[in-house]
């Protein structure tokens, strides 16, 4: 098993080097060859996503990524921002699915920023179609408006797009998922007044009819903004566009108490991955020791999940995470009064432990 290691930027080097760390301690047969991605990349080869990079990740098994960014980058041309490596990997690699679970941790219940009651419990999958949409549509750039009150004036336009086999293949992801989980599909929208989100509306109800085990129901998106901070365990799968799961998801990530805890996969036709934590690169964190590793350790159990066919070693990542928290370990952004604040180096030293201890009782 190849895996392609691509800490990025920012904290992205220290959280992934923790997540290596755990899954070194569960000593299996993996190859990891790490590369330059984003900034870090485009300083050493004037592109954040260079063709080594690239070939590596098309190369591996799967790709275990960072974070890619930085203020500094902001003013280069769009094609060589840092946030460009990540689109682009998206893309070449074919990865349309986006599995981002919202999972509110029984110890974490207080650090949410709803009522414990409303989240003790909670278990979302957001499925995020990822290779169209707005963030990909064609054409899209800046000229002068050439009609209407504001001609002349310099204006941006980007296009929103989806075809139906886009569509029907990101729905039976949502309906597979629902089926292992709870048995309910929401699809979000916004039929009412987009075209694009029409057809998405039809196509999911087609789709639906072979999964007739599978509840569905739809929601415009700014009601589903308003159920996920209302009744945010009302949901099972959602399964929704390239924009609307991007913004859901951060979304949901507060629910479980911090964005530090939400891991993602993003999934091919074939189940080959690139896992990554939701959150950003965090440059004004970097190096200081405090970011949090769990979403990379659990991104990197998902790995293990979903492409690698490990089942029984993401259970242990995922137990040893639990089993950190129950300890009273917290990093910053999840610290409160009672609890012990621990570095980044320090959270991975201690899942690390836990995976070490249940390897020597087996």
């Amino acid at each position: 098993m190849k895996i392609a290691v691509l800490p990025g930027d920012g904290i992205g080097p220290e959280i992934v080097a923790q997540a290596v760390r755990v899954l070194r301690a569960l000593e299996l047969k993996v190859e990891l060859e790490e590369a330059l991605v984003g900034g870090a990349a485009y300083e050493a080869h004037g592109h954040p996503l260079p063709e080594a990079t690239l070939k590596l990740a098309q190369a591996a098994d799967a790709v275990l990524f960072g974070a890619v960014g930085a203020w500094k980058y902001d003013q280069l041309e769009r094609a060589l921002r840092p946030e460009q490596a990540i689109l682009g990997l998206r893309k070449h690699l074919g990865l349309f699915a986006n599995l981002r679970p919202a999972v509110c941790y029984e110890q974490l219940t207080h650090a949410s920023s709803l009522k414990p009651e409303l989240v003790a419990g909670l278990d979302i999958l957001i499925i995020r179609e990822l290779t169209g949409d707005i963030y990909f549509g064609q054409p899209r750039g800046r000229r002068q408006a050439p009609d209407g009150a504001f001609a002349g004036a310099d204006e941006a336009f980007d296009t929103m797009r989806y075809s139906r086999p886009e569509i029907e293949r990101i729905a039976r992801v949502a309906f597979e998922a629902a089926r292992k989980r709870r048995g309910k599909v929401t699809s979000v929208d916004k039929a009412n007044v987009l075209e694009t989100f029409q057809l998405w509306k039809d196509v999911v109800t087609e789709v639906h009819r072979g999964y007739s085990d599978v509840v569905l129901d739809h929601m415009y998106v700014d009601n589903a903004a308003m159920q996920l901070v209302r009744a945010p365990k009302s949901f099972d799968v959602i399964v929704t566009g390239n924009l609307f799961g991007d913004i859901l998801s951060d979304e949901a990530a507060m629910l479980t108490g911090s964005i530090g805890m939400l891991p993602s996969a993003a999934l091919d036709a074939r189940q080959k991955g690139l896992y990554e934590p939701i959150h950003g690169s965090a440059p004004d964190i970097a190096g200081k020791d405090i970011a949090n590793p769990l979403a990379t350790i659990l991104s990197m159990a998902m790995m293990l999940r979903f492409t690698l066919d490990q089942p029984e070693s993401a259970d242990r990542v995922e137990a040893a995470v639990r089993h950190v928290l129950q300890q009273g370990l917290r990093t910053a952004d999840i610290w409160s009064e009672g609890m012990r604040k621990v570095g980044t180096r320090a959270m991975g030293d201690a899942v690390v432990a836990a995976i070490t201890k249940t390897t020597t009782k087996s």
